[in-house]
């Protein structure tokens, strides 16, 4: 059960025009958000940011971005925000099966990981996640995909991310019915993948399954703002 109840409707019209300016047009809004909307100060404010992390404004590519978000969310066991984003992006950006259960948990050495800049990415938001920073090592071969500005909106992105995730988590969001679980990528399920999470970070105990399952509404994109 969640342990901040989120906001049904009828919604008043200052909350109804909060989770409309936080959704897509046409997209009710998802559970996090009628959580956050149980502080609207706060959700408010979040709405610049979020906005921007999420826009074309943001200056890595859109593959980039859910290879973070995703891996973040994966490594900080928040099935929640980590299916919201496979629903929604995962096929869009071009990440297939094998990729999507390596981001939950394997490592940047899998075979399915061909591309240099995929591998760094995953490397930079695992030391990130581990040791608050990255080596000069670790450094260098970031700086050999990114600029300086995508350097910067990758480290606050991640940033952003663990946030994002500590607020589901530690309010246990109920998860959206339909997305996916941590559980479709189970260790043994996807032949390439070897299973690093060992019981920890990507287990599904760790958190509450959300009612029944049935399919995400498809078209639901991110608003540009």
């Amino acid at each position: 059960m969640p342990r901040i109840e989120p906001l049904q409707p009828p919604y008043d019209s200052e909350v109804a025009a909060r989770l409309e300016a936080m959704m897509p047009p046409g997209a009710p809004p998802i559970g996090l958000f009628r959580t956050f909307v149980r502080n609207l100060p706060m959700s408010t404010a979040m709405g610049g940011w979020g906005g921007y992390e999420l826009s074309k404004r943001l200056s890595l590519p859109m593959r980039d971005r859910e290879i973070v978000i995703c891996r973040t969310c994966a490594r900080c066991r928040c099935e929640y925000e980590w299916g919201v984003h496979i629903a929604f992006f995962a096929e869009r950006v071009g990440l297939d099966r094998t990729q999507v259960a390596s981001l939950t948990r394997g490592t940047s050495s899998d075979s399915c990981w061909s591309d240099e800049r995929d591998r760094v990415l995953i490397e930079a938001t695992d030391a990130l996640h581990d040791d608050s920073g990255i080596d000069d090592d670790q450094w260098q071969r970031l700086r050999t995909h990114l600029s300086d500005e995508q350097a910067l909106d990758f480290f606050m992105l991640a940033g952003w991310y663990h946030a994002i995730s500590y607020a589901a988590n530690g309010a246990r969001v109920t998860l959206e019915a339909g997305a996916p679980r941590f559980t479709d990528y189970s260790h043994g399920l996807t032949p390439g993948v070897t299973d690093h999470s060992h019981g920890g970070w990507a287990s599904p105990d760790h958190l509450v399954e959300g009612g029944p399952r049935r399919t995400v509404a498809k078209g639901v994109e991110e608003r540009h703002s």
